[in-house]
C-alpha cells in the first residue's frame, strides 16, 4: 500500500487540491445540503454515503479506463449526462409534488425511507458522468512512474473520496442543525419542500447543460 503513494511534494500537493475541491460546493453538495435542511442531519449523512459510493465508483472506472471511453465516444458521455440530469429532475418534480399535497396541519413531514435516500445518492453520483472524466484528469497529475498507474488511480481515487465524504458530512451537519428553527412553522416547511424541489431540479438542468468542469 506504501508504495502506491506518490513521492511526498506531489503526495502534499494532492492532498492540499483534494481538500480545496472537495470543500468547495457543487451539485453533490447542494444535494446534501437540500437533504439535511428539510429531512435531517440523519437523512444528510445517509446521502453523504450514497454519493461517496457512487464517487468511488466513478474513480474505479476511470482506473480501468471508462473515462477513456468517454473522451472518444461523446454519445456514451451524453447518453449517461442527461440520464444523470433527468434523474435529478425526477427527485425536484416529486418533491414539489410533495409539497402541494402536503396536509397543511401535520404537525411534521414524513421523511423519506433513509434506503431511498441512499439509494438517490448512490444514483445521483454514480450517473454523473463529469466525476470520472475529472478523476481521469485529475489523478494522473500525482501519479509516480515508477509504480502502477492502475494502482495509483484507484489509491489516490479512493482517498480523495474519502476526503470528500468529510466535508460533505460537515455540510451535511450543519445543514441540519439549522433545519430545526427553519422547520417549525407549517408555511416555513412547506416552503423548504418547493426549494428543496426546485433545488434538484436546478441541479438536473445544470448538469445537463455545464461542461465537465465542476466535478463534486
Amino acid at each position: 500500500m506504501l508504495e502506491l503513494i506518490p513521492p511526498w511534494p506531489l503526495f502534499s500537493a494532492f492532498l492540499i487540491a483534494s481538500f480545496v475541491l472537495a470543500l468547495t460546493p457543487g451539485p453533490g453538495v447542494l444535494y446534501i445540503v437540500a437533504r439535511s435542511l428539510m429531512q435531517g442531519r440523519r437523512s444528510g449523512l445517509v446521502s453523504v454515503a450514497g454519493i461517496a459510493l457512487g464517487n468511488l465508483g466513478n474513480a474505479f472506472a476511470a482506473a480501468i479506463g471508462l473515462a477513456a471511453l468517454f473522451a472518444i465516444s461523446s454519445a456514451a458521455f451524453t447518453i449517461i449526462k442527461y440520464a444523470g440530469a433527468l434523474y435529478l429532475v425526477s427527485l425536484g418534480v416529486r418533491m414539489l409534488r410533495a409539497a402541494r399535497n402536503e396536509i397543511p396541519a401535520a404537525p411534521v413531514a414524513q421523511p423519506a425511507p433513509l434506503g431511498r435516500i441512499f439509494r438517490d445518492g448512490f444514483v445521483v453520483a454514480l450517473l454523473n458522468p463529469k466525476t470520472t472524466v475529472f478523476f481521469a484528469a485529475f489523478l494522473p497529475q500525482f501519479l509516480s512512474p515508477e509504480t502502477s498507474p492502475m494502482g495509483q488511480t484507484l489509491m489516490l481515487g479512493t482517498l480523495f473520496v474519502a476526503i470528500a465524504t468529510i466535508t460533505d458530512s460537515a455540510y451535511a451537519l450543519a445543514a441540519g442543525t439549522v433545519a430545526p428553527a427553519l422547520t417549525r412553522a407549517r408555511n416555513v416547511r412547506r416552503l423548504g419542500r418547493y426549494a428543496g424541489g426546485g433545488t434538484f431540479i436546478g441541479l438536473g438542468i445544470f448538469t445537463a447543460l455545464t461542461g465537465t468542469r465542476d466535478t463534486h
